[in-house]
């Protein structure tokens, strides 16, 4: 009677002789209430004919409250000594009684594990799944705890044991998931657990429920997923093949392997163009590994280092097919694999042994086979099935987008770096005017190389111009087009234009060459400019930008500050104008030309670090070289994010022993007192020799001014470098060359000045125009 809820007796009429606890608890009635009263009087119908012969049937109890309440009632005779019914014993359940009896198979038979522990977390009961689980039969179980049959469940103390006394302790269900190791009782296995309490009539925790389903799938399934998106984000955060790499194996270790190493093929890590994997043996060097215990195993090949796989090894399968080689102990290619191994590395021969299994995994991007990735499992972990093949092949895909990437941005890199250097000045020549000194520092980020660029321009009359400029963007476009505008300077410099002029013919070109683009580009095709020209004889400085940031000067005496000009709108705009700024600089002074990327940063003030330029300047260096070093260091950010161009020049000025001028008379009659005045010069510099080369040109030069020009008329010789001579007048009309005809009694004059001078030219000024001409020093 397991499930008997309630009990009393009968006599022979009906009336109640014994009434049980369980019955005063089912009808309210206290025996001394039921005793003596006909079982009739207790029911709320009439009961069945032959209700206590037929020994069971169902009636309706009316409780003592008023109440009904349906019951099932069981008869069993009381027999007298002569064989006949003294009474009866009537044992009372609940309608559902079948039900409860069938719980305890349902307990039994259930899929899921199932256990009840008493308060000190000790086995009452267990399911038959529950005992397949621990291998255990019941008898070893009812009585003892879990950690006394298992002990690792509880060894971080945050498992099973603790929850069972939480629940006790707070007569709370309970709810965690936990992982068991493949060295544990229960193997390697997720498991989500349900606790519960179980109280008595009067709500006190009798005991714990608990129920377990097994998660693994779920478990992994998530892990693999977790994996997935970490990889989105942790495995290309650079533009660089070694870290991306080494991101890839910090994603794999310890979760995923017990240790794991990527080799690239050689090309990868070079700038060429790739080439097909080799049929045969592979090279590959090692750029990344790693193991889940410290030092163990130790790495058969060093990073950086380059090792070659035979053609039955994994990894030269996995690139040799295009495909992941999942591999164990007992494969023919396997063995023979680590037999080599173990010859060459014999220091991880016991690490080899524990290997459960080995997953090779070609790192391809794009129809490019890159490298390799391989992943081991050893010791007590399970070894590697097809759903972990296909978790690494995704892995290694996105890795091997990244790796893809950094190599073409390397690429591209050393193509525009390429560029861009056969396009800057390497050896600037030497000039009379300014002593330089420079930096060129591309970008490290993954925008790619600028287009930043410098010059220094030699013009006439000694004077010299200073350019710095920056193209919008990066990449190979922007370096193209830096090339475009350095040429495009060069070009406009040997024109002599004022620099204000010069900008607004660049500008044109920068419109003009945007409208030859099409789509997106337009808009980002622009630029920013700096030009200056410096006059040792008159000791001036003429700039104009065009949207670049002012120059600073440094002056002899210490005195720093930034050129106060009108910076212009940027190249490309079109249709504004630019304003030029000239001031008079001591001989010895410093111009500090710059690119933004010096001074502008997203995290800096520009005008903190402009002040800091100022500061650097003036700071004490053995040479101009020495003080460009000072001037990075002091200045430039930790990584800029932005090309860094500087460009310095200290000041030179003529002594008045280096020039001679002489105003001429618009008659043609003087010409001849010129030449004598100008040889009597070239005699007290020691110049004899140039002597008769240089009256041809100033005779030539003044004849011209004086019959094609306006007064007034100037000549000037400049000893420098060069023996210049220079004839200024106040007409604008440039000459120009021209082949004169055999009975032409003229037009011979310039094509015999050019015959017999390095170069000449004609430049405007303020007042009209000057024509120059140089021819080297006699040689001492």
């Amino acid at each position: 009677m397991e499930h008997v809820s309630a009990a009393a007796t009968l006599d022979v009429r009906g009336t109640v002789t014994g009434w049980s606890e369980g019955a005063r608890r089912l009808t309210g009635y206290p025996a001394e209430e039921a005793v003596g009263r006909s079982a009739r009087d207790l029911l709320a119908q009439e009961p069945p004919p032959r209700a206590l012969s037929e020994l069971s049937g169902e009636a309706l109890l009316r409780h003592r409250d008023g109440s009904v309440r349906a019951l099932s009632l069981r008869g069993l005779p009381l027999l007298g000594a002569d064989g006949t019914p003294s009474g009866y014993a009537v044992t009372v359940e609940p309608p559902d009684g079948r039900a409860l009896r069938l719980t305890g198979e349902t307990f039994q038979q259930a899929s899921l594990s199932m256990s009840v522990h008493d308060t000190r977390q000790r086995y009452l009961r267990v399911n038959d799944t529950a005992r397949r689980m621990l291998g255990l039969p019941q008898e070893d179980l009812i009585g003892q705890r879990l950690s006394d049959v298992m002990e690792e469940v509880d060894a971080d103390g945050s498992g099973f044991m603790r929850h069972l006394r939480q629940v006790v302790d707070t007569g709370r269900p309970a709810h965690y998931e936990t992982f068991t190791p493949a060295s544990s009782l229960l193997g390697e296995h997720a498991w989500t657990i349900e606790m519960w309490p179980v109280r008595d009539a009067s709500d006190e925790v009798v005991a714990v429920a608990v129920a377990g389903f097994e998660s693994t799938a779920q478990h992994r399934t998530r892990q693999r997923l977790a994996l997935l998106n970490e990889a989105a984000t942790g495995i290309g955060t650079t533009l660089d093949v070694v870290r991306t790499a080494e991101e890839l194996i910090d994603l794999l270790v310890p979760r995923f392997a017990d240790f794991a190493s990527v080799d690239l093929l050689e090309w990868v890590l070079g700038s060429v163009e790739p080439f097909a994997v080799p049929a045969e043996d592979i090279e590959l060097r090692r750029v990344a590994h790693s193991a889940a215990t410290e030092g163990f195993p130790r790495a058969s090949v060093h990073l950086g280092e380059t090792d070659v796989y035979p053609p039955y090894s994994a990894p030269a399968r996995a690139l040799r097919e295009g495909r992941a080689v999942l591999s164990v102990p007992g494969d023919p290619d396997f063995d023979r694999w680590m037999r080599v191994r173990n010859e060459q590395a014999p220091h991880n021969r016991a690490f080899r042994e524990s290997v459960r299994s080995t997953l090779a995994v070609p790192l391809r991007a794009r129809g490019t086979t890159l490298g390799v990735a391989v992943a081991v499992r050893s010791g007590e972990h399970a070894p590697y099935v097809e759903d972990d093949v296909v978790l690494a092949e995704e892995l290694a895909s996105r890795a091997a987008v990244c790796v893809d990437n950094a190599c073409r941005f390397a690429r591209e890199r050393s193509t525009a770096l390429a560029l861009q250097h056969s396009l800057l000045p390497k050896d600037l020549p030497g000039q009379a005017a300014v002593e330089v000194a420079h930096r060129y520092l591309p970008s490290v980020s993954a925008a790619g190389i600028g287009g930043d660029w410098f010059d220094v321009i030699p013009l006439s009359g000694s004077r010299v111009a200073l350019v710095v400029g920056d193209v919008v963007g990066h990449g190979i476009p922007s370096t193209a087009t830096m090339g475009r505008l350095c040429t495009a300077v060069r070009t406009l410099a040997d024109v002599d234009l004022p620099p204000d002029e010069l900008l607004t013919h660049l500008d044109d070109l920068v419109s003009h060459l945007a409208a030859g683009d099409v789509g997106e580009e337009v808009a980002e095709l622009g630029a920013t400019c700096l030009y200056a020209v410096y006059d040792p004889v008159t000791r001036h400085l003429a700039l104009a930008a065009a949207g670049h940031p002012a120059p600073a000067v440094v002056l002899p005496d210490g005195t720093t500050r930034l050129v106060r000009m009108t910076a212009g709108p940027p190249l490309g705009v079109g249709g504004l104008p630019f304003e030029a700024t000239e001031l008079e600089l001591p001989e010895g002074s410093v111009v500090a030309l710059y690119t933004d990327g010096l001074v502008e940063d997203r995290d800096r003030d520009v005008d903190h670090a402009t002040a800091e330029l100022c500061r650097a300047l003036t700071a004490p260096a053995s040479s101009l070289d020495a003080l460009c070093d000072t001037v990075l260091k002091a200045v430039m950010p930790e990584e800029p994010s932005d090309d860094v161009a500087l460009l310095l020049a200290r000041t030179r000025a003529l002594g008045a022993d280096q020039i001679r001028t002489w105003d001429v008379l618009p008659d043609p009659v003087h010409v001849a007192a010129v030449r004598r005045s100008v040889n009597e010069q070239l005699a007290r510099w020691g110049l004899e020799e140039a002597a008769f080369v240089t009256e041809l040109v100033v005779s030539e030069l003044v004849t011209n001014a004086i019959r094609y020009g306006e007064p007034p008329i100037q000549l000037r010789i400049i000893r420098d470098s060069a023996l210049i001579c220079e004839v200024s007048d106040a007409s604008s009309t440039s000459p120009h060359l021209r082949r004169a005809h055999a009975y032409d009694e003229g037009g011979r004059g310039l094509l015999l000045v050019a015959q017999l001078t390095q170069r000449w030219g004609s430049r405007q000024t303020g007042s009209g125009k000057t024509i120059w001409a140089e021819q080297a020093l006699p040689e001492e």
